[in-house]
């Protein structure tokens, strides 16, 4: 049987929840994190640019963006215990001062080694902040809604990622990747500050007390102990997100070694996460009703098909329709590991066990960034990135269904009926 920690009363009034302040509350999220979370992508645009400007080869050149995952995966635990605490905005605040000096720092580096280090700034202290923390703690204001509430709040990494790579873009081309990071750096630091006052309301933590059941359910959730599911989560979440990252990481370098350009490779990106956005909600809207390990399942499927495609074809048309299909079936993915999470654990351990989850997924992209670049420098191609991503989609897959069986799964309208 599946049972979910009652938190019905978390707030400490139902007006609270699923209300129109909450739903104020998700808009200045998704707001916040599409300014925030350019941090993410903004060298996935500048590779190449970086790259020949420092003269370094391919798996060097995607150091720093391992190094900015590793520090958003070690801030998001840092950053969710924080959130657990104080609430979101002390945490936000510190984001936007964060991005602020990693881009000008980053601006200014001599060498890759400066670089990198100025970049693992901004995964560290300047986005941790805005995804698993972020998540969390929407999840506190939705009951009914939640899965398509927090799914929304991780689509702002997603919409940041269609909306900046062609601005990025057009002024690398313009201006140069210096002058582009320090502009991004003062941006996020002039909007995001006033931002964080949208949240200074936190969530309370009261709550009815658990019944017998539900003490049981949470000391033993699907059969394991509380630690052995956040490990099992844990090595789902590196897996798919080894596999996801060969297309997102490396799509705009791959299509400048296909010849098509960067530019090309950057709208590529735009219309891949855009996309993501659609079934980022698309997803929590389907985890409201059929719950999300079914979710997750359904959406490492599909992720494995669209790796598979890109194996195949390789002509222009084919990669903007590949890729679009990649960010309708990959999107939302990951704020399943967070829905999960919410249904199996309590809530007073939301930002931090969230924050675990994520923490995995990122260290994911991280390695996977690095791994295409290394089997690119080994093989000169992408292929067989493609197809080491492909493996370690089948793991994920198996986790999933692994897990759902031991859920003795039924439509999650069912699952909520009242008894």
């Amino acid at each position: 049987m599946d049972i979910r920690v009652n938190d019905a009363f978390r707030t400490g009034s139902r007006g609270d929840v699923d209300s129109r302040y909450a739903w104020l509350r998700l808009t200045a999220a998704v707001v916040t994190c599409t300014i925030g979370n350019v941090g993410l992508w903004a060298y996935v645009v500048a590779l190449p640019t970086v790259q020949a400007d420092f003269g370094v080869s391919r798996a060097e050149a995607s150091l720093p963006y391992t190094l900015t995952m590793i520090g958003f995966a070690l801030g998001g635990v840092l950053m969710g215990r924080l959130t657990d605490r104080l609430g979101i905005m002390p945490p936000i605040m510190i984001s936007a001062v964060a991005l602020g000096v990693g881009f000008v720092s980053s601006a200014f580096a001599p060498n890759l080694l400066l670089f990198a280090l100025a970049q693992s700034l901004l995964g560290f202290l300047g986005c941790s902040a805005l995804f698993g923390p972020m998540m969390a703690d929407i999840s506190h204001w939705f009951i009914q809604r939640r899965g398509a509430a927090v799914a929304i709040a991780a689509s702002g990494s997603y919409l940041s990622g269609a909306i900046w790579p062609p601005i990025e873009q057009h002024f690398i081309d313009a201006f140069g990747w210096r002058h582009t990071f320090i502009g991004i750096g003062i941006f996020c630091v002039v909007t995001m500050l006033p931002l964080a006052f949208a949240f200074r309301r936190q969530a309370p933590l009261h709550e009815r007390p658990p019944t017998p059941a539900q003490i049981r359910g949470m000391e033993r959730p699907l059969g394991f102990s509380p630690n052995m599911l956040q490990a099992l989560l844990g090595v789902a979440g590196l897996a798919c997100c080894v596999a996801m990252s060969m297309p997102q990481v490396h799509i705009v370098a791959y299509c400048a070694d296909l010849g098509y350009g960067p530019a090309v490779g950057a709208n590529m990106l735009a219309i891949l996460l855009g996309l993501g956005i659609v079934s980022r909600v698309g997803s929590g809207l389907i985890a409201d009703r059929i719950g999300p390990i079914a979710t997750l399942l359904i959406g490492s499927t599909a992720q494995g098909v669209a790796l598979t495609l890109f194996m195949g074809f390789n002509g222009l048309t084919s990669l903007y329709v590949i890729s679009a299909l990649f960010g309708l079936f990959q999107g939302g993915i990951v704020p399943c590991y967070a829905l999960i999470v919410r249904d199996y654990f309590p809530p007073k351990e939301a930002g931090t066990r969230v924050s675990i989850a994520i923490m995995a997924t990122v260290f994911g992209m991280a390695l996977g960034g690095w791994m295409s670049g290394a089997i690119f420098d080994l093989t000169g191609s992408y292929r067989a990135a493609f197809a080491n991503g492909i493996a370690w989609n089948v793991l994920n897959a198996a986790i999933a269904l692994w897990l759902l069986m031991r859920s003795g799964w039924q439509p999650r309208k069912e699952r909520l009926a009242p008894a």
